[in-house]
């Protein structure tokens, strides 16, 4: 994925509004690589076109890998799903001990790196059922279960793509992991095995031979006081005597058993350790400082090893992340229908029959359809003109999603789409944080316009929603007609929504008008508004409107469509009539 310079093609309410950030955030990622490279992500500029064509090039044939290999891509998100980042623990393997979990750590990573490379490379898919049963697996003697190896073999019949790009391929860190799992189980556990250290495992010996000694002194000690004075004591070698036995102050007095917990009701008494059993603790002990040297010994002979394979280990973490990534942009293309953008020389943003992903999500989910749109732009200034309800809004932020959406390596939400690579996108839209900075909306536009102003440069693409809507309609037109002068004469894209009619009769601009009820069927639709309660109305007319768009040559020709919806929602016919008046 494309890196790029230290420079900014939109800003975050541009990369907000154009549903670039929904996408991002709406990808499945299922490690914490993948998620850091999705935050990294940088666009292409001008000049980088056949990287870009590269990197989608790229994102197609994952997107063919996904499709023929659905088992074998369940089986690779399975084992991300369990990847933790220990990097810096792996970092830190140069100047420090690693401490058990730690060591656990990078153990857990390289099994799951293990698995990635059968995965990957052999396409072994075995009986893997995550790295955090495969104990559970061998000794229950489970296998792959029928449907998924029919599955898998269909994959693997499947054409064409039928294996992951090699780029993705992880650096073999086996040598790595038998130094860490001498006993070669591969189980998803870690412990200072005795393997580690024939000292070690001479030292365990010795403790648990002096450990056995202890019990057997307090075995005898417990039976001699049980046939001597009768008290049988518990097999942790303690006894609770009720201050109210008769018993009590005999017990008490015994020399074998020492206080260790009393209150008004009881004491809890145990037994006192022999001079024996003293002798056997001493040299437990000094054991113990033995093993714990040696355990540290044995963790830093590890930490260096680790430390040796550091940028194997970092390096496969990166390409982790990147077949994240990967997967989780070509499974999102397939669920959405997306097609890889041509990226062409000249700065235009062409597409037939586009799609804006978050309201096409919203619209699906309410079981409707969602009506497509065709847009072709060059430099220049293109105005959308239409009534509200007509969807000019979310025109215009899909021509800002299939062009940023492209610059960032994404297929796109079209039938086809050519995009022109830009230098610089910024959308001017209505903001419901001016209100909490104390500006007005007129206030809030001036101050962002005044930004693309500023910033704009050659091949920049600039989108404006119904600038000056938000003061008196004279001043309205004059500075929008004003802003259209001074965008036409820059080496920009320039498209704008607009409610300005007289704004439509610039010679040099591109008219486009949303198709509205145009087209519609009004005796149909009255019939449905007329039964029709106050809230179902318009969603009744949204069914009818047509939100395609198209080019209008005729300047003196704007939409009407306004009367006619204050019509249907039962707007006195006497006030349409007299609007109608002022038209003419």
């Amino acid at each position: 994925m494309k890196q790029g310079k230290n420079r900014r093609l939109a800003n975050i309410k541009t990369r907000r509004e154009t549903g670039l950030d929904y996408v991002m955030f709406n990808l499945d990622l299922n490690t914490p690589f993948g998620k850091k490279q999705l935050k990294e992500i940088r666009p292409y500029y001008p000049g980088e076109e056949e990287e870009l064509r590269s990197e989608l090039e790229r994102v197609g044939q994952m997107i063919e890998f996904v499709k023929q290999n659905k088992t074998l891509t369940d089986k690779i998100q399975e084992v991300f799903m369990e990847i933790k980042d220990p990097s810096l623990t792996v970092q830190r393997s140069g100047s420090t001990i690693l401490s058990t979990v730690e060591l656990y750590e990078v153990k857990s990573l390289l099994l799951q790196m293990r698995q990635l490379r059968k995965l990957t490379i052999e396409h072994d898919i075995g009986d893997y059922k995550g790295t955090h049963c495969v104990f559970e697996c061998k000794m229950e003697g489970q296998t792959q279960s029928e449907e998924e190896k029919a599955a898998f073999r269909a994959d693997e019949d499947a054409p064409a793509v039928n294996t992951v790009p090699e780029e993705y391929f992880l650096d073999d860190t086996e040598d790595l992991l038998d130094e860490l799992d001498p006993r070669g189980d591969r189980l998803n556990t870690f412990y200072i095995y005795n393997e580690f250290s024939e000292l070690l495992g001479a030292y365990r010996t010795k403790k648990r031979e002096y450990e056995l000694l202890i019990r057997k002194e307090q075995k005898q000690t417990r039976e001699e006081l049980r046939r001597k004075h009768g008290v049988h004591l518990t097999p942790k070698f303690d006894i609770v005597v009720a201050r109210s036995h008769p018993d009590f102050e005999k017990i008490q007095s015994l020399e074998e058993l020492e206080v260790v917990d009393q209150d008004y009701m009881s004491v809890t008494m145990q037994l006192k350790p022999t001079e024996k059993i003293y002798d056997y603790v001493n040299e437990v002990e000094k054991i113990n400082a033995d093993i714990e040297e040696e355990e540290e010994r044995i963790r830093s002979d590890l930490s260096k090893k680790i430390s040796a394979k550091a940028d194997v280990i970092l390096q496969n973490c990166e390409k982790m992340g990147a077949l994240d990534l990967a997967l989780a942009r070509a499974i999102y293309s397939i669920k959405h229908d997306l097609i890889k953008p041509e990226i062409v020389d000249e700065h235009i943003v062409e597409f037939v029959d586009g799609r804006n992903l978050q309201v096409e999500d919203i619209i699906k989910s309410k079981g409707k359809e969602y009506c497509p749109v065709s847009i072709s732009l060059k430099d220049g200034v293109t105005l959308i003109t239409g009534a509200n309800m007509g969807g000019k809004t979310i025109s215009l932020k899909l021509a800002g999603q299939i062009p940023i959406l492209a610059q960032y390596g994404f297929f796109v939400p079209a039938a086809s789409a050519k995009v022109g690579l830009s230098n610089y996108m910024q959308i001017l839209i209505g903001d419901s944080q001016s209100v909490e900075r104390g500006l007005s909306s007129f206030g809030s536009e001036m101050e962002e316009l005044k930004e693309i102003l500023d910033r704009g440069q050659d091949r920049s693409l600039i989108l404006v929603d119904e600038i000056a809507s938000g003061t008196n309609p004279t001043e309205g037109t004059a500075l929008t007609k004003s802003l259209v002068d001074y965008l036409i004469k820059k080496p920009y894209i320039s498209l704008i929504t607009t409610h300005f009619e007289s704004v439509t009769e610039h010679e040099d601009i591109v008219n486009m008008q949303v198709r509205g009820l145009a087209d519609c069927n009004f005796t149909l639709l009255n019939s449905e508004i007329q039964h029709a309660n106050r809230r179902d109305r318009i969603n009744i007319i949204s069914k009818y409107m047509d939100y395609r768009l198209c080019r209008v040559d005729n300047k003196a020709q704007v939409p009407k469509d306004a009367l006619s919806i204050a019509a249907m929602l039962g707007i006195d016919k006497a006030i349409i009539d007299g609007a109608k008046k002022y038209i003419r």
